[in-house]
C-alpha cells in the first residue's frame, strides 16, 4: 500500500471515530472527552489526510526518512490519543505514571514525525515550472 492510501486510510478512520466521539458527547451533555476528541481530529484526521495529500502529489521518493515519516506519524499519533485518554480518564487502574509517560512519549514520536515531514517538504522539489 502506498504511504498516501495508507494515510488516507488511517485518516478516515480517525474522522470517524472522532466524530463518533464528538456525537457521543453531544447526546451525553458531557465535555469529558473535549481534549481527546480535539485530538484525535486534529493529530488523527486533519495531519494524517494533509500528509497524505502532500505524498500524492508530489510523490517524494521513498526512503527510510520518508517510512520513519509516516510510521512515526501514526504510531504518535495513535500513542497521543490513546495516552490523553489513559492519562485523563483513567479508565484501566493502570500507574499513573505508566499514563503520563505513555501521554509524553507518543507526543514525542509525533514531534519526531513532524520534524520530519518539515525536512521532507524542503527536501522535495515542486513541480511547479512557471515561468
Amino acid at each position: 500500500m502506498s504511504y498516501s492510501k495508507l494515510l488516507l486510510v488511517s485518516a478516515a478512520v480517525f474522522g470517524l471515530v472522532g466524530t463518533v466521539m464528538g456525537g457521543h458527547m453531544a447526546g451525553a451533555g458531557s465535555p469529558a472527552l473535549r481534549p481527546i476528541h480535539a485530538h484525535i481530529l486534529v493529530a488523527g484526521w486533519l495531519s494524517l489526510f494533509a500528509w497524505s495529500i502532500f505524498y500524492k502529489v508530489y510523490q517524494p521518493p521513498r526512503s527510510i526518512m520518508t517510512a520513519v515519516q509516516v510510521w512515526t506519524g501514526l504510531i504518535g499519533t495513535i500513542g497521543l490519543c490513546a495516552g490523553m485518554y489513559f492519562f485523563f480518564l483513567e479508565p484501566f487502574p493502570t500507574p499513573e505514571l505508566f499514563n503520563l509517560l505513555f501521554y509524553i512519549i507518543s507526543g514525542t514520536v509525533l514531534i519526531v514525525s513532524y520534524l520530519l515531514f518539515v525536512i521532507i517538504t524542503i527536501k522535495t522539489p515542486s513541480e511547479d515550472h512557471v515561468g
